[in-house]
Formats: structure tokens, C-alpha cells, sequence
């Protein structure tokens, strides 16, 4: 062992010191390419193929990459040459000895800087601070959880729902993620690599723009990033706002002209310089960012995605530092090649949601007994741990008293008594001069105002637009209104020669609410629900509208109409409202029949909190399916919900792939006796979890089929699924596919078969040492396919799973199902369901619009099909 890691010590090496080669080695590529053909390292073609890459860092990466296709020698050879190229780089730098002292000019341009950004961040904006209202960040500002790593570049449906159950998978996961300061980001990890490229990332209203002002206000006052002389920053949306070639140079005086004068020595002193580009989501041309045009001059004019291509991946700036943050959506549009280190924004604890409480009432008693309401109420303390929405609920609870009977439910309760409290507090000093407005000369109800804000938020969400400019009709329609800074934020775009002021809600959430109250409130028809078919878009994947639906199925209840209609006038129409609640019961009803995706339908009639409305669903056989989404604790209290509601017998729940816990189970465990059908793969199922299944297993008279494939289960965990099931003796068939269970632990099925159970599918385990007496006598235990109804069942959900998946999901679901032998292959369906496989694994590829690396695998695994 010790013999082959010393071996492969080389190339090692090199895999460790990709990064910092390419910013080492750049500048000398091309005499570096010469010498690895003098020294026949590489030949002519090798050569060639290296030139013909995109400007010198990409040829660095190119060498790297033919290297390790060259082996141990090859790489042996090449870290000698650049000992060489080290050893030369030391002379010349004692030569030269450019060490000198910066200028008196250039300290007095960096204090004044510094000065600027402490005067820029000193105050922090919530989303309804009243015009000239100044809150001192100092006073407000509560720690992030910020842990070392990301989620994974998995596309997920509605970012801020999926909050919940991360946060207590990165708590419960502290040991393997490293939680870190602001202070931190820069910092090598390793010691074996600089950090010059950092992505942090996050859900909306998580903090992303909040940590960036933490980092500006520290720097300001000398209490952090000190490695650095400057730290520039930007934002997406003012990015988006340039629409004519430009330079980096212009992008970084735009807002900063007292950096003119010295601005050629802080980039010439680059590696003392930190670029932070705040919301990469939220960037115009984010799709784009994978560019093979690259900026290598300061003052050369280009598109501004080519500018941030180039600067991300060393062509310009190569030694600068730069800070990105992005909700995770985005991040597969990101190039993650150049990142050294990705972080994520994990909220609050429940300690930080206690600490903001006391910041924002500024008042110890009172905010105790808030946070106490709060307590008490499971959704509004899940979503507590979201900063954004903790300051909403805080809003809340601060001007929204006596509103209604009874603290909010529901998401749409919680935004409607907000918009309830911020009309209030933000009209009722000047209602006369609202209601009667002189400079319209008419009367000019709130219901108006909001049903215009609900129309220009409905247009462009159905568009996919965040901003909106002044020459929009729509934004147009809103002048002279003076609630529109309540609900949106303006930013000046300042142009040579004209100025044009540009809109965006406060927060996303707020435009989809405000959508979704325009929808129900006017003639316009309900959006039509998407199918689940093969043809789901993009869109429909990332559950684009999952939030707008929910919001407009809680404002078309009967407790949100009415308290709409008693606080702004708005009244809902009772056709509009028959017609949802006989649409949501007739597609409940064909989901729950069918077995497709419930979830998102579930959460419409949670929001509804009507009863009556379970009633309504005449089913033949409920199953209810929610699989491929790591679901939070909101989630799980709409699925009990709706069993609930039912109080029939269960054939099957698909909880496949979706995070859950022993926690969760033992919530939910009543519900699961009920159930036939159980499906658990693709969870991380350890020994307390298993114990949870064995006890459901040991109690239920129904359940038959039991999933838990791919789950990391081994011998120990079946061998106490196997004494439970000796118990009651109802489970009809285990589905143990992918798992590390091996002969031993097969053998403890063998009282089992075939009754109770007449299947066993245990593929892909850890079955290296075959027992041919097992197999003879135990013909129940399926260890290889076999041409069988059953495998062709199995390869038609396969597929039809297939076509359900975002792109990153299914490379997720080949990984798992590629796993091919020859013996395989000779059976005829499963040479068919291959065959189907790869020409859907090629639809896809020519629909791809993810960045290369998805791609790339998309592509190995039709090639490994097509072998």
C-alpha cells in the first residue's frame, strides 16, 4: 500500500496544486510547452491541442489535464522543470527587489476608501424602514451560521421551503462542515493552496447581502480583511443596469471615483485587492457566464458577462481575490473549476433568532415575550430561521396587533398580515392626503394600489423579471403613488448623460404574494397547473411558480378574503374561488390516483385550511408521492396534514430521496402504519433510523412493500429490519437495491422466504463472495437480473423517473443505474431499457442548458451505454 501511494506521489502532487499552477504558471506557458517537447514529455499533436485553447490559463489547464492521461513520469518530469522555473523566478525577484513602500497618496486614497464604506454600511436597510429612518448596523447586526462547503450543485424547487431541513442537516453535520468567520473566507485551509476565488451561497433572505455588509463595515473600521489594501465592491443589479461594452476600469469607477488617481496602483497591486460581486442570481446574463472570449487589459472594452468570465477565471486580475455570492439555483451557471472554496449561509440558530429579536424591539422584556408568540408557533419559528423572514415576522408582531383572532397558520397568513401592518403603520399618519391626493385631483383607494403593485408583480414574475424600469407602463402606472417605496426598492441607473431609476420588490416572495393577490382579486384566469409529463420544462422543474400557487391558494381562503376585504377593500371573487377549490380537489384526486408529484398541491391545500375540502376527494386508492426533494419541516407538517385529513388507508408514501430523518420518521410514525407501500431509498438510513422502520414494521397490519435502496444500510441495519419483520409477518417484499449488505447478511433472511416474503432485491450490494448454495435454495433473494415482468416494471419507473428529473438529478439516478456487466447486457429487456436510456440521456444533452461539467457527464454515460 505504502509502495503504490508513493507511486502515484507525483501526480498527486498535481492534482493538489492545480489552482496555484495555473496562477504560477500562466505567464510562461509557451516556453514551458517547448521545453515538455524537447524533453519528449509531450509530442507535436499534444502541442498543438494546447495552443489551440483560449487564452494562457486555459492552456495551463489543458497541459494539466494531458498529463494526467500521461502518468507517473510524465508528471515526475514536469514538477522537475517547474522547480526550475521556481528556482529562476527567486533570482529574478532578489534582483529586482520591487519591494518598495507604497505612497503617501496611495495610504491616504486607502484610509478615505475605507472611510467611504464605513459611511456606505453603517446603516442597515430592513425591508420597511420609513424614508429618512436610520438603523445603525452596529446595533442590529446577528451572527450567520457560515460552514465550509455547499449543498451540492442539485437544482431544488422553491429555494426558501427547502430551508428548514438543511439547516438541521448542517447542525447535526458540524464535525464534517467547518463553521467559519467572515474574517475567515481567505484564509487556506490547507496550507497547500492560496484561496483567491470564493463562492458563498444561500437561500433567498438567508444573509448573503447582509454578510457582504459585515465584510465592508469590518474593513471600514480596521477589524477585518486587513490582508487586503482594497476591497471593491458590486452588485449584479447595478451590473445589469450597463448595456453598451465597457471595462473593468469604468465598472470600478462608477461608483468609486475617489479611487481615480491611484486606481493604476491598487491594480497593479493586485494581489492586496478584493472584488466582491453580490447576487450573481439576480445577473441578466447568468446563463452566459461560461465564456470562451476572455479580457486580459484593464482599459479593453467588452460585454460585461465576458468581464466577469475573465475575472473569474484568472484571465484579468489574476492574483486579485474575489468574493461571489449567489443563491444556489444559480450555481451550475457558475464556472466552479476556477472556486477555491465554496461556503454556505445556513441563517440563524435558534439562539441568533432570540439575539434578533432583542436587537429589533430593543426592549429585554418585550422582546422576550414576542419570542415567546413566536415559540409557540411552528411555522413562524421555521421560518425565523431565514433572517429576512424573521424581521417580516418580527414587523408583524410590532404593528400588526389585533389584525386577527388567531396567530398565523400558514405562509399566506403571514404575508397578508404583513401587508396588512405595512399599510397601517405606513398610512395612517397621512390617510387624508392619501385617500384625496391633489396632485391626482381623484380619489385614489389603497385596494387601487395594491391591486397596481399585484398587476406590475404578476406581468413580470409570468416574465421572469426581478427589475423594472420607470419607462415600463406598468411601473409607470405607480407614479406619484406614495406607498411604492413601502414595496420597492429604487436604484438610480446613472448613464453618461441621462439617468433612469430602476424597481424591484423588496424581496421575491413579496412580488410572488403580490402576484398572486392580482390574480385572485381581478378577472384574470387562473394560471393553468402544469402537467406531469416527459415535456415538464425547465421552469416547471425548479418550481418556478410553487410559491405563487400557494400564496394564491391562501388568499383565496375564506379567513384571507375576509380579512383582506375588512383591512384594504379587496374583495375576492366567488366564482374565482369555487372554481380553485373544485381545480384543487380534481387534481388531487388524479395526482393521488396516479402516484405523480403531490407535494407542491399538498402545501395549495394546506393554505386553504379547510377540512371540508378532504371530504370532496372521492379516491380509489391514495398515494402520495414526494419523492426527489429534500424536504423541511414545513413540508412534513403539510404531508401529516393531508393523511390527516384523509383517514384512509394508505397504499403508498414515497419518501425516495428526499433527506429524511429518525426525527421525522418518528413524527410521522403513527401515519405510517397505515401504509402498504413504503419507500425510504436514497436517504442516509443509520441504525437509530432503521430502528424507527423496524418499529413501524413490527406495529402495522398493512404494510407489504418495504424500499429502502440505496440508503447505506449494511448487515447490522437488516439484520434488526429482519427481526421485526419475523413479528408481524406482513411484508411481502424488501427492496434493498445498492446497499453494503453481503452474503452474511443475506443469510438472515433466509426463514423469511418465501413467506413472508416472496421478493427480496438485493442487487448492487456488497455480494463479492458468491454462495452458490444460497442462490439454489433461496430463489426468493434476487442478486443479478434476470429476464422477469419484474425487472421490466422496474426499468419503465426508472425512466419515467428519468424524465421527471432536473439534469443534475439524473445524472444522480445513472450513477446509479450504469452499473453494467456484460452477463447483463445478454438479457433481452435489459438490453432494451439501455437502448431507451441512452436515447433519452442524448434528448437531454441536446437540450442542456446547464454549464460544461453536467454536460460532460451526460455525455460519459451515453458513451458507457453505447460501449
Amino acid at each position: 500500500m505504502v509502495e503504490n501511494d508513493s507511486c502515484n506521489s507525483c501526480l498527486k502532487t498535481i492534482r493538489i496544486l492545480r489552482v496555484s499552477l495555473v496562477d504560477e504558471l500562466e505567464g510562461q506557458i509557451n516556453s514551458l510547452l517547448e521545453v515538455l517537447v524537447r524533453q519528449e514529455v509531450f509530442t507535436r499533436d499534444d502541442r498543438e491541442e494546447v495552443l489551440c485553447q483560449p487564452g494562457p490559463r486555459a492552456r495551463v489547464r489543458k497541459v494539466l489535464d494531458i498529463l494526467e492521461c500521461k502518468g507517473e513520469e510524465a508528471a515526475k518530469t514536469f514538477l522537475s522543470i517547474r522547480s526550475n522555473y521556481q528556482q529562476e523566478a527567486e533570482t529574478h525577484s532578489k534582483e529586482d527587489n520591487p519591494g518598495q513602500p507604497q505612497s503617501a497618496e496611495y495610504d491616504k486614497v486607502k484610509q478615505k476608501h475605507k472611510d467611504v464604506l464605513r459611511r456606505r454600511s453603517e446603516s442597515m436597510l430592513f425591508y420597511n424602514t420609513r424614508h429618512g429612518e436610520k438603523i445603525l448596523f452596529a446595533e442590529h447586526y446577528v451572527n450567520l451560521l457560515l460552514v465550509d462547503g455547499h449543498q451540492g450543485l442539485e437544482i431544488k424547487r422553491h429555494e426558501v421551503l427547502t430551508f428548514g431541513q438543511k439547516r438541521l442537516s448542517l447542525q447535526q453535520k458540524s464535525a464534517v462542515q467547518r463553521n467559519i468567520t467572515p474574517a475567515e473566507l481567505f484564509s487556506s485551509t490547507n496550507g497547500n493552496r492560496p484561496v483567491k476565488k470564493v463562492l458563498v451561497t444561500g437561500v433567498a433572505g438567508i444573509g448573503k447581502t447582509i454578510l457582504v455588509q459585515k465584510v465592508l463595515f469590518d474593513f471600514g473600521r480596521n477589524k477585518g480583511h486587513l490582508e487586503f489594501d482594497f476591497i471593491i465592491h458590486m452588485t449584479f443589479r447595478d451590473l445589469n443596469l450597463i448595456d453598451r461594452p465597457t471595462n473593468l476600469r469604468e465598472m470600478i469607477l462608477r461608483k468609486n471615483r475617489h479611487l481615480a488617481k491611484e486606481l493604476d496602483n491598487i491594480l497593479e497591486n493586485e494581489s492586496k485587492l478584493l472584488i466582491i460581486l453580490d447576487g450573481f442570481d439576480e445577473f441578466k446574463h447568468y446563463r452566459r457566464c461560461d465564456v470562451d472570449v476572455f479580457v486580459t487589459e484593464l482599459d479593453e472594452d467588452a460585454e460585461v458577462v465576458e468581464i466577469f468570465g475573465s475575472l473569474m477565471q484568472g484571465e484579468l486580475l489574476p492574483n486579485a481575490s474575489v468574493l461571489l455570492t449567489s443563491r444556489p439555483a444559480a450555481m451550475t451557471h457558475i464556472p466552479v473549476g476556477c472556486i477555491d472554496r465554496f461556503a454556505l449561509i445556513a441563517g440563524f440558530s435558534l439562539a441568533e433568532v432570540e439575539d434578533f429579536f432583542f436587537c429589533y424591539f430593543q426592549d429585554s422584556a418585550l422582546a422576550k415575550q414576542k419570542f415567546a408568540v413566536v415559540s409557540a408557533n411552528e411555522l413562524m419559528l421555521t421560518l425565523c430561521y431565514i433572517p429576512a423572514f424573521c424581521h417580516i415576522v418580527c414587523c408583524i408582531l410590532k404593528e400588526g396587533n389585533n389584525l386577527c383572532g388567531e396567530s398565523p397558520k400558514t405562509m399566506t397568513d403571514i404575508y397578508v398580515q404583513y401587508l396588512v401592518a405595512l399599510l397601517r403603520s405606513h398610512t395612517q399618519a397621512r390617510a387624508e392626503t392619501f385617500l384625496q391626493d391633489p396632485r391626482t385631483g381623484a380619489s385614489q383607494q389603497l385596494s387601487d394600489v395594491v391591486l397596481k403593485l399585484g398587476g406590475l408583480a404578476f406581468q413580470k414574475l409570468m416574465d421572469h423579471q426581478t427589475l423594472f424600469y420607470s419607462s415600463d407602463r406598468e411601473v409607470a402606472a405607480l407614479e406619484d403613488c406614495s406607498l411604492v417605496s413601502t414595496f420597492l426598492d429604487k436604484t438610480v441607473a446613472q448613464e453618461p448623460g441621462c439617468t433612469e431609476e430602476v424597481y424591484s420588490f423588496v424581496h421575491l416572495t413579496v412580488q410572488e404574494f403580490f402576484a398572486a393577490v392580482y390574480c385572485a382579486m381581478t378577472d384574470h384566469p387562473l394560471p393553468d397547473a402544469p402537467q406531469h409529463t416527459a415535456s415538464l420544462t425547465e421552469e416547471t422543474r425548479n418550481g418556478h411558480l410553487d410559491l405563487f400557487n400557494r400564496f394564491l391558494s391562501g388568499v383565496l381562503s375564506e379567513r384571507n378574503s375576509n380579512l383582506l376585504l375588512r383591512q384594504v377593500g379587496l374583495c375576492c371573487r366567488k366564482e374565482k374561488v369555487l372554481a380553485y377549490r373544485q381545480r384543487i380537489i380534481r387534481e388531487l384526486t388524479v395526482l393521488c390516483e396516479n402516484g405523480a408529484h403531490v407535494l407542491n398541491h399538498l402545501h395549495c391545500l394546506f393554505e386553504q385550511q379547510d377540512s371540508s375540502l378532504a371530504q370532496g376527494l372521492e379516491l380509489k386508492t391514495l398515494r402520495v408521492n414526494v419523492s426527489d426533494e429534500i424536504l423541511s419541516q414545513m413540508d412534513y407538517n403539510v404531508i401529516k396534514y393531508f393523511l390527516n385529513l384523509t383517514e384512509g388507508k394508505l397504499s403508498e408514501l414515497d419518501l425516495t430521496g428526499t433527506g429524511v430523518s429518525c426525527e421525522v420518521l418518528r413524527d410521522i410514525q403513527p401515519l405510517l402504519l397505515g401504509c402498504e407501500s413504503l419507500w425510504l431509498g436514497e436517504n442516509n438510513l443509520d441504525m437509530d433510523t432503521v430502528q424507527v422502520i423496524a418499529a413501524v414494521l413490527q406495529e402495522s397490519d398493512n404494510i407489504i412493500h418495504l424500499g429502502v435502496g440505496w440508503s447505506n444500510i449494511g448487515d447490522e441495519e437488516l439484520l434488526a429490519l429482519c427481526s421485526a419483520i419475523r413479528i408481524k409477518k406482513k411484508l411481502q417484499e424488501l427492496w434493498m437495491e445498492g446497499n453494503q449488505v453481503s452474503y452474511r447478511g443475506l443469510l438472515s433472511l433466509t426463514d423469511l422466504t418465501p413467506v413472508p416474503l416472496k421478493r427480496v432485491v438485493a442487487i448492487w450490494n456488497d455480494l463479492t463472495d458468491r454462495d452458490p448454495e444460497l442462490l439454489s435454495t433461496q430463489q426468493s433473494i434476487t442478486v443479478n437480473f434476470t429476464d422477469d415482468e419484474m425487472w421490466e416494471a422496474w426499468g419503465n419507473w426508472v425512466l419515467k423517473r428519468c424524465e421527471v428529473s432536473s439534469n443534475e438529478k439524473l445524472v444522480m439516478v445513472l450513477h446509479k443505474v450504469c452499473n453494467i456487466s456484460v452477463g447483463c447486457l445478454e438479457v433481452r429487456w435489459v438490453k432494451t431499457f439501455y437502448e431507451k436510456l441512452s436515447q433519452f440521456i442524448k434528448h437531454r444533452i441536446e437540450l442542456c442548458t446547464e454549464d460544461d461539467d453536467v454536460c460532460k457527464k451526460l455525455k460519459m454515460y451515453e458513451s458507457i451505454l453505447n460501449r
